[in-house]
């Protein structure tokens, strides 16, 4: 049996959740693995959030918001843009690879760029094998 990655996405509901919907309305293609959360905005999304995703279990997590300029919430995105440089210094002191965690610009008129992005990072943890996170956070939990 071969590996199959477990992929969490958080998406914006004004764009990438709408980008989602259209890829599937207009059924293309993208691989299975992917579990959607639907967050209000991209700048919603706690680094806590994907920590827990990858201390359950997610072999990866991708976030995706509108593109920089079209946020419903103005400048929603831009917020999250400026903490995901924090998230890849979090991620380092936990030894979580920054592959596994990517931001992606997805508006809701494209759903082939979802599809593609959902591909392209499934083949990518692919790559990596399984996330390793969870004993590593377990054992964080263990040392408090």
């Amino acid at each position: 049996m071969s590996y199959e990655p477990k992929l969490v996405g958080f998406l914006c509901n004004w764009c990438s959740y709408t980008g989602a919907d259209l890829a599937g309305t207009s059924r293309i293609q993208y691989p299975p693995n992917i579990r959607i959360i639907r967050v209000m905005c991209s700048a919603r999304i706690d680094p806590s959030f994907i920590l827990q995703s990858l201390g359950k279990g997610a072999d990866g997590v991708l976030i995706c918001g509108c593109h920089p300029g079209d946020c419903h919430y103005s400048e929603g995105n831009y917020k999250a843009m400026r903490r995901y440089p924090l998230l890849k210094r979090l991620l380092d002191a936990y030894g979580i690879e920054h592959e596994r965690v990517r931001l992606e610009w997805v508006s809701a008129s494209e759903g082939q760029r979802f599809a593609d992005v959902v591909a392209d990072m499934t083949e990518r943890l692919r790559a990596l094998g399984p996330c390793r996170v969870k004993t590593a956070l377990a054992t964080d939990q263990i040392e408090r």
